[in-house]
């Protein structure tokens, strides 16, 4: 059974900044506090009425093909992730298969949240394992800014999400020992309701939620002590899993990628996993959270900077809402 590698990575961010200064007009809340609680200083937000969902994720798919050197029409899959698509439905895969201009191939949507962009290169990474595929593109794009409760109310979530899109393409692996070495998928759904959105809901009829005035309920609503313990405990447990199943120590980690939920989770990670700071990447006082565009977004950043050379071990990791966790390990 061969293996797949990435062969190209791409990025798309809206140009619009926001700083913690900007949402210090908006709420009660300050430049320290954000920073101090999460290490974000900016997020990008998108020009509503001029951006989308989909639009990131065709800007980043577009520029993970140039960089893969593959052509749209080359591609047998696509596999799209995000929490806020343009519409309740369909996803967004579609929309890209449509502005690609893909004959017809199959486009699955994920909604794993944070961890979709890891669940998305495993279920790219098994088609191409069993030779059902060649080329597959994989892409986290996330806009949550419309989604947010902007307020006093909402700060403590509010500050902490970003929008942007990064996208990877996947083709076989010919070299022996490279590529997607392992991927691990987890979730335990009991805790669910400690990070997630209520409304708009396919369990309550449209007309009832709005009569009863449900508003907050259109918000997302997030356990913070919860999540951090979980996702500490989640992302070490994972990543080990996949160095045990390969053979590797944390001491051959050359770079770990982890998804950027907060700068003291991140931390908290290298220092169980006994990382060097150098060996951690993080970009989360530029972009905040993500979700699942982080990973993708972060590890073309890692590229584009040198961060990554021919031979290295990467290892990507991911935790949140679901609870959903997973890792993947590659030999760059």
């Amino acid at each position: 059974m061969r293996r797949s590698r990435i062969l190209g990575l791409g990025k798309a961010l809206p140009d619009r900044v926001v700083s913690n200064f900007d949402l210090e007009k908006l709420m009660d809340t300050s430049d320290e506090w954000i920073r101090q609680r999460s290490g974000i200083s900016e997020r990008r937000h998108i020009e509503v009425g001029e951006e989308t969902t989909s639009g990131l994720a065709i800007k980043a798919a577009q520029a993970a093909l140039k960089n893969a050197g593959v052509e749209a029409s080359d591609l047998d899959l696509i596999v799209a992730a995000t929490l806020n698509p343009d519409y309740l439905f369909p996803g967004i895969g579609v929309s890209v298969q449509d502005a690609l201009g893909c004959y017809t191939i199959g486009a699955v949507d994920i909604r794993t949240q944070c961890t979709g962009f890891i669940y998305g290169l495993s279920v790219a990474d098994q088609f191409i394992r069993t030779g059902t595929y060649k080329r597959v593109l994989v892409v986290g794009a996330e806009v949550q800014s419309t989604a947010l409760d902007m307020s006093t109310r909402g700060r403590d979530v509010a500050v902490l999400f970003g929008d942007g899109a990064g996208a990877a393409i996947l083709g076989p692996c010919e070299e022996e020992g490279r590529g997607i070495l392992d991927t691990r998928l987890h979730s335990e759904g009991k805790w669910a309701k400690e990070l997630f959105l209520e409304a708009p809901s396919g369990s309550l009829p449209r007309h009832e939620e709005l009569a009863d005035g449900l508003t907050p309920r259109w918000y997302p609503v997030m356990n913070g002590r919860k999540v951090f313990i979980h996702a500490v405990r989640r992302f070490t447990e994972t990543i080990h899993e996949g160095l045990v199943a390969t053979g590797n120590t944390p001491g051959d980690i050359d770079l770990l990628v982890p998804h950027q939920a907060n700068q003291r989770i991140t931390e908290a990670i290298g220092k169980a996993l006994e990382l060097a700071p150098e060996r951690v990447y993080s970009n989360i006082h530029r972009y905040g959270n993500t979700t699942s565009a982080s990973i993708p977004i972060a590890l073309t950043e890692a590229v584009e900077e040198g961060r990554i050379s021919e031979g290295d071990l990467v290892v990507l990791a991911a935790f949140g809402s679901g609870f959903t966790w997973g890792s993947a390990l590659i030999r760059w």
